[in-house]
């Protein structure tokens, strides 16, 4: 079929690369994509995600069943979308759990939903990131399935986890995730705090680190710059839920029991 090689690098694509890829073959108008889209989906070869968005359906395949890339997906949701939080701990191999839903983030995401067994669920850049231009900080290029996403690396996605727990799970998932990691540049991990600007985000930062000095080779230096950031005045973990726990004095942090304790650790 002659839109097979277009169909071929982009398993998930959007009306703006096909319509590009018309015009680079020398087919324009909105009726000439429109005609093509009603086509391939009356014949099941092209199935609509949102509007806007569509996945292809090798031949043969069932397109109610066929298996489309959650990640990809959640990739093009906008032009801007950078897959994070939990999904960058999925996408990067690192998370404790599977989770249905998919998490991306961008300057102005579209509204959550469902397709097929997932949950797409947008996060606006964080409001420092927008002021200063710098919403690609730690922000890398990966290939999947001949297609290039954005994911946060390693390092963006530990601060990120932490500033949003609510984007990743409980704590215990947050904890495991994380410590899965062996090795995190801390250089970084200090910049993109500075960039958020929050208290709050630099003790939690702070504290998971000096939790885990030992394995992750912490110094006294990047906890000492974090520490400079910690709040006045005692700040919770979880600023959403505010529930009670130990203060940490260092860090001025309430600190949820099952956190402090890390009580999942004692279930076999």
């Amino acid at each position: 079929m002659k839109h097979d090689v277009f169909f071929l690098r982009h398993p998930v694509f959007t009306g703006k690369e096909l319509a590009d890829y018309l015009l680079a073959t020398g087919k324009v108008g909105n009726r000439t994509q429109e005609a093509l889209l009603s086509y391939y989906r009356k014949t099941g070869r092209v199935v609509l995600i949102r509007r806007g968005l569509y996945a292809v359906i090798p031949s043969g395949a069932n397109p109610d069943s066929y298996p489309i890339d959650p990640f990809l997906v959640a990739a093009k949701l906008t032009p801007d979308a950078v897959l994070s939080h939990h999904t960058a701990l999925e996408f990067h191999g690192r998370a404790y759990s599977v989770h249905i839903h998919f998490i991306y983030s961008a300057s102005r995401p579209v509204s959550t939903f469902s397709f097929r067994d997932h949950v797409f669920r947008g996060a606006k850049f964080h409001e420092m990131l927008l002021q200063l231009g710098e919403e690609r900080f730690g922000v890398s290029t990966a290939e999947r399935s001949g297609q290039e996403l954005r994911v946060t690396s390693l390092e963006r996605t530990l601060v990120d986890v932490l500033d949003r727990p609510d984007l990743t799970g409980s704590w215990e998932e947050i904890w495991r995730s994380l410590e899965s990691i062996e090795f995190f540049d801390l250089d970084k991990v200090v910049e993109y705090v500075r960039l958020l600007n929050n208290a709050t985000t630099a003790a939690k930062v702070g504290y998971f680190l000096e939790q885990h000095r030992e394995t992750l080779m912490v110094d006294d230096l990047h906890l000492s710059m974090l520490r400079d950031m910690r709040p006045r005045q005692p700040h919770y973990l979880d600023r959403s839920k505010r529930k009670s726990g130990r203060l940490v004095s260092g860090w001025n942090l309430v600190v949820p029991e099952e956190v402090f304790e890390r009580s999942w650790a004692e279930v076999l």
